[in-house]
């Protein structure tokens, strides 16, 4: 099964890709999560990706289907892919790549939420260096005010959570990976928009009621 969650950055992707993987059994692919893996591991489309990471544009179309071709491939097609497809081009390219291994996009699941309610979640975001651990300075604090529960090392804004680049990066959304919606839905494939805005239980029960919906038909 592959399932495509789509949505602007900060919506929960991350996070319900990560229920969806305990329930279906699935491997959860971030090119957020790989792409800043291969940063801090110094690799070649590490260096490459860190520009444009840093200033909140998005990493060249190339990069991404180079590294994210190869990692569906290890998942045997059995996949939740989290922040890809970012582009149509990424989109097209996805198509390809499943039809040509005889294989399909099973569910497309659309976060939807407003502009304002996401700069508030991603401004207020803590992250631990040392063990990745993520906080928010309202909704989730530490036990410690700045220190990381799990290995008490300081916490830090990420670059691309800061208020500018924040806002960059929405507006990056809505000028090109909006438009993935836009494709899918040109080409006849079922979208199921999820309200995001909802708690994070709510959310994931509407998601699971999809999906089972879709695995019941299978």
């Amino acid at each position: 099964m592959v399932i495509v969650l789509l949505g602007p950055p900060g919506a929960g992707k991350g996070t319900q890709c990560k229920r969806i993987v305990e329930k279906y059994k699935l491997v959860h692919l971030s090119s957020g999560d790989i792409l800043r893996s291969q940063r801090a591991s110094g690799t070649e489309l590490g260096k490459k990706a860190a520009e444009f990471m840093d200033s909140g544009r998005l990493v060249p179309d190339h990069l991404i289907i180079e590294m994210m071709v190869i990692a569906i491939e290890s998942a045997a097609g059995n996949c939740v892919l989290d922040g890809f497809p970012r582009t149509v081009v990424q989109a097209a390219e996805l198509d390809n790549e499943l039809s040509r291994k005889k294989k399909k996009i099973d569910a497309i699941i659309n976060l939807v939420i407003d502009d304002s309610i996401l700069e508030k979640r991603i401004t207020g975001r803590r992250s631990c260096p040392a063990c990745g651990a993520v906080y928010h300075v309202d909704t989730l604090k530490p036990k410690v005010d700045g220190l990381c529960d799990k290995c008490s090392q300081k916490l830090v804004q990420r670059t691309d959570d800061k208020p500018k680049v924040v806002k960059q990066r929405l507006e990056t959304y809505h000028q090109q990976t909006a438009a993935v919606v836009g494709f899918y839905g040109d080409k006849g494939r079922q979208i199921f928009d999820i309200d995001a805005a909802k708690s994070i239980d709510e959310v994931t029960a509407l998601v699971f009621k999809k999906l089972d919906s879709l695995a019941a038909v299978r």
